[in-house]
């Protein structure tokens, strides 16, 4: 009698190096920081193409739209096709894309550059779900933590990076140094990164249903939704924070300028640290109860930023000591959600990348909305009021929601693994 045929799947779990750790992390770093980096050289690129500083907006505006078409139209697609050369050719697309960019001849070639450099830089939302795949479940959070101190770094030192070199060689230089180090990372993407195999499943289904998948997933999927819920309501109400504050700065109350607000941005840079730790906290106790103390913390953060509205020395202390501990808060829950959402279906990571992450987003373009509003009809206190009801909504749904309370905290690691690792095949995929 023969043996019945095992169901098609991902690959099993493989050993993940330090180094090879380290280089994912980088080029999470690069790719996050293609992003940013346009951002510090706008009044470069407006005296360089002579045109007005508004119009050389469009450049950021354009990367951003990029970046949310390549979310839904690419990530989904690590699901699909082995890792190795969906990265090589992404990361190989992202440098061509900053060449052309970096040699744009006026500003509406330089504007559809940085689109496609938008659409092409998604290489560290593949790379999460494939490293995810390639560690044993009880060290995903560490290499996950790892991973967003990468995104973290890229994001803060490109700005850096971009506005030095672009005030010492001109605006081209940061895309001509960006595009080489893409290039060469793409390169070492091809021998540096194990091969993965996509399930039999997923190779079957045509690139349209890739499309509809992940809201197929947010709705099917409890466990998806719970971090996604998590994730917008913080990230909202860091968005609202991290929005207003330059009104706040800026205003009549601190009276200072906008240096101010790039120098607050630097605490930030604490979560470089503090990610990797978090993660191996969500290994050892589960994503449920960082979720619990991140949660907690937005509120104790909202309270310490109000003390910042008061002005004067105290009050930039608390400010920020709010900041920083809100910026903890958000990435170490990120941290916790990512870990949730990994598991919920081993086949479908990068689609339930995509379904995550738009929904994060969502929730800090919303957050971004209120937050403004809020603040410029009754100041900062009810910026502050709008942190605090957005955890508390995440509070309220960690609490009282399905899988949620003490049940959760008893072994929240073990009971969600265990309820995502016998998870029944979807209709139609038996």
């Amino acid at each position: 009698m023969t043996s019945p045929t095992p169901a098609a799947g991902p690959a099993p779990a493989r050993p993940l190096s330090r180094r090879l750790v380290l280089i994912l992390s980088l080029t999470c770093a690069v790719a996050v920081g293609n992003l940013y980096f346009p951002q510090a050289i706008g009044p470069l690129i407006a005296t360089g193409l002579d045109v007005p500083p508004d119009a050389a907006s469009l450049v950021v505006t354009a990367t951003q739209i990029g970046y949310t078409a390549g979310m839904v139209l690419l990530v989904p697609l690590g699901d699909r096709f082995r890792n190795r050369p969906l990265l090589v050719v992404l990361l190989a697309l992202t440098g061509l894309a900053l060449l052309g960019a970096g040699c744009a001849p006026a500003l509406a070639p330089l504007v559809a550059a940085s689109g496609l450099v938008g659409l092409t830089t998604v290489a560290a939302q593949v790379i999460g779900p494939m490293a995810a795949g390639m560690v044993a479940p009880e060290r995903q959070g560490a290499v996950i933590g790892t991973l967003l101190s990468g995104s973290t770094a890229g994001m803060l030192l490109a700005r850096t990076f971009s506005g030095v070199l672009g005030e010492w060689l001109g605006w081209r230089a940061p895309y001509l140094v960006a595009s080489v180090v893409a290039l060469l990372l793409a390169a070492v993407m091809a021998y540096a990164v194990p091969q993965t195999t996509p399930s039999e499943s997923a190779v079957r289904r045509p690139y349209a249903e890739f499309l509809t998948q992940p809201l197929r997933l947010l709705l099917a999927e409890p466990e998806l939704r719970r971090s996604c819920f998590y994730q917008a309501v913080v990230f909202g109400g860091f968005s609202a924070a991290w929005t207003s504050v330059a009104l706040l700065l800026t205003g009549p109350v601190y009276g200072r300028g906008a240096q101010a607000v790039g120098l607050l941005a630097l605490v930030g840079g604490a979560t470089i640290v503090c990610t990797p730790y978090v993660g191996r906290l969500v290994d050892r106790h589960g994503p449920a109860p960082v979720n619990l103390v991140c949660l907690l913390g937005v509120v104790v953060s909202a309270g310490v930023l109000a003390v910042g509205g008061l002005g004067g020395a105290a009050g930039l202390a608390a400010l920020t000591a709010g900041m920083l501990l809100l910026d903890v808060a958000m990435q170490g829950g990120m941290v916790a959600n990512k870990a949730r959402v990994y598991a919920v279906r081993p086949d479908a990571r990068s689609r339930l990348t995509t379904a995550y992450m738009t929904c994060s987003y969502l929730g800090g373009t919303a957050g971004s909305w209120l937050g403004v509003r809020a603040c410029t009809a009754y100041g900062w206190p009810a910026v502050c009021a709008l942190i605090a009801l957005l955890a508390a909504a995440g509070l309220v749904r960690h609490r009282f929601g399905p899988n949620g309370g003490t049940a959760c905290m008893d072994d929240g690691r073990h009971v969600e693994r265990m309820a995502v690792t016998h998870h029944p095949p979807h209709r139609g995929e038996r």
